[in-house]
């Protein structure tokens, strides 16, 4: 019956630190999506580049490309971009000498096909 009990313990105190973080990590999306201003970059829910152009108060309308502007939800708006975010997600450059690097690939033997008979 202790046992129990302790499980039960332990349970809802591990409820209570992943809902806490969970309702700290809403709270400051929260704050960036109320704080969005016009000529910041962003980055929405789905992965969207775009620069706020008009902020209203359900909506921001976000420029994704050189007179292309589209109308989102804040809600969708995930992260302020920073010349960080940038540059992470810039391919990086191919090297010579990784280009010059050969992989082998030996050939798999045939399988066996498998047929309904």
């Amino acid at each position: 019956m202790d046992l129990l009990l302790i499980m039960a313990v332990g349970l809802a105190a591990l409820m209570f630190f992943q809902f806490r973080s969970q309702r700290k990590h809403q709270a400051k999306v929260a704050d960036m999506q109320a704080g969005l201003q016009v000529g910041v970059g962003v980055i929405t829910t789905s992965g969207l580049y775009g620069t706020v152009v008009d902020v209203d108060e359900d909506t921001v309308d976000l420029e994704i490309a050189e007179e292309v502007v589209t109308t989102w939800m804040r809600s969708a708006i995930r992260e302020i971009r920073t010349d960080e975010t940038v540059t992470a997600a810039e391919p990086e450059a191919v090297t010579p000498a990784a280009e010059e690097s050969t992989v082998v690939v030996e050939d798999a033997p045939e399988q066996p096909r498998l047929t309904k008979d």
